[in-house]
């Protein structure tokens, strides 16, 4: 499945380059932003910790507007770039309350954990194992929040509630996707971050959510794979079948030489 998703991914990214690097261009706007002008305003600790808050909601606003454009792209479509822009009219409220809760994990990583860690006794180290381990895990459910909202739910109580569902049932996938878009941003400053960048991560996460959720498609079309238990009355992990289940996927996708991806009026 894995493969597959990195695959689509990138030819998805590869049809959509233009609109890729137009969605980049924004988001490097708004990095600047973020990067430079809290710095002009250090002197003014108050001002410096607004603009810096500001500039965290309006990137946030940005990746959640981007990310319901991608779904299209997710799903064979095409969007306008007039479309990108309902998006953020369309999905504000919930990228503010996304941006609200990275400045929420950026306070724990800054001040609360060095705090605890400041004690120096048994009791400051466990407190600080357990704040730890709570930044990491909602790191890592927390970077589903934009493709659960673009396709599955637009209440934020429930897009969070889903979030911590999905990690807790997919630890190893979450993990991989996290560390395979630190990667992919990395790699993004070679082309100046207009590709793959911010927007390639949007893609990657709403393309790894819908394949993902034809798992439990099949799940709820065979429940009594979920009673399963071995001869021990241990519950048995469902095995889910890929290969069957990508089938249709396999088929739109295709496959492209490459003279195709260089040239693809030839072929």
């Amino acid at each position: 499945m894995i493969g597959f998703l990195i695959k689509k991914t990138f030819f998805d990214l590869w049809d959509n380059l233009f609109r890729i690097a137009f969605v980049n261009i924004g988001f490097i706007a708004l990095l600047a932003y973020l990067i430079f002008i809290p710095g002009l305003l250090v002197a003014i600790p108050p001002l410096s910790v607004l603009a810096l808050v500001i500039g965290i909601l309006g990137i946030s606003i940005y990746f959640q507007a981007a990310a319901l454009a991608f779904k299209d792209v997710s799903d064979y479509k095409v969007f306008g770039f007039r479309d990108f822009f309902e998006k953020v009219k369309e999905s504000w409220k919930q990228g503010l309350v996304f941006g609200l809760l990275i400045c929420a994990l950026v306070v724990v990583a800054i001040f609360i954990l060095p705090f605890y860690l400041s004690m120096g006794n048994l009791l400051g180290l466990f407190v600080t194992a357990i704040v730890f381990w709570a930044l990491v895990i909602s790191i890592l459910a927390l970077q589903w929040y934009i493709a659960i909202r673009a396709r599955l739910d637009t209440k934020i109580s429930k897009i969070i509630r889903k979030c911590f569902l999905i990690f807790f049932d997919n630890p190893g996938f979450s993990l991989f996707s996290f560390f395979h878009n630190l990667i992919l941003f990395a790699l993004s400053a070679f082309l100046a971050f207009l590709a793959p960048g911010p927007a390639g991560i949007i893609l990657y996460l709403d393309e790894a959510l819908r394949l993902r959720l034809l798992k439990y498609d099949w799940l709820d079309a065979h429940p009594e794979e979920l009673n399963k238990t071995n001869a021990r009355g241990r519950r048995i992990k469902p095995k889910i079948p890929w290969d069957a289940l990508l089938i249709d996927e396999r088929e739109r996708t295709g496959t492209r030489s490459f003279r195709n991806f260089i040239f693809p009026w030839k072929d």
